[in-house]
């Protein structure tokens, strides 16, 4: 089995940031993941029966907050990666699924430890602009749609139901999104197409591991 849960977030204008700062989430959340699975998935491969999670977020396809762009553009390269590696590796035996959180602002530090941007004129110009309170807004406004027993701990909760579960019956992708931004709804009909497209070229088989 192996787990992919990369972090690290960054808020503010997405033109304020700088491109090594951009390159850095990457980094994190897309190319990090690929590095673990170009040291696991030999191993993984020659057992012909095994388990892969991402942890991605409903960021990458759900109702998106302002000033969270970096962030999100890396995730969004996570569950492109993961996509087609659940494809890649289904006849392997390999079985793929993308946990999905919506945005837990209550017990964690996820925005408070968020970097900044470099370029602190260009944001600036944002925050003492047209923009100046909206950074604040969108923060407090995240954290109203969260019902008041929304728990983090919920995410975890659902990898271990997942590991639990026999292989072959997992689903592609679980939301775990108290705040109910819409990621399931529009990533529903994306695997559903999806789906459609690998039936019509002939590789439906992909979309399920080899028994």
């Amino acid at each position: 089995m192996l787990i992919h849960n990369a972090g690290h977030t960054g808020f503010g204008p997405a033109e304020a940031f700088s491109p090594e700062q951009l390159a850095q989430l990457y980094d994190v959340n897309v190319v990090g993941t690929q590095r673990v699975n170009r040291a696991a998935l030999p191993h993984m491969r020659s057992i012909g029966r095994a388990q892969m999670i991402w942890v991605g977020s409903s960021s990458t396809r759900g109702g998106t907050p302002p000033f969270l762009a970096p962030y999100f553009a890396a995730k969004a390269g996570m569950d492109a990666l993961a996509q087609s590696y659940a494809l890649e590796l289904a006849r392997f035996g390999i079985e793929t699924t993308i946990v999905v959180p919506g945005a837990f602002t209550k017990g964690t530090e996820h925005f408070h430890h968020a970097a900044a941007p470099a370029d602190a004129e260009r944001a600036g110009a944002y925050w003492s602009g047209p923009y100046a309170g909206a950074d604040q807004q969108a923060l407090k406004g995240l954290a109203a749609l969260e019902p008041a027993d929304a728990d983090p701990a919920e995410v975890a909760a659902a990898i271990v139901d997942l590991v639990a579960m026999p292989h072959g019956s997992r689903p592609l992708r679980v939301h775990i999104d108290p705040s109910d931004d819409g990621a399931a709804i529009v990533n529903g009909v994306a695997d559903r197409v999806r789906a459609q497209l690998l039936e019509r070229i002939g590789l439906a088989d992909l979309l399920h591991p080899k028994a």
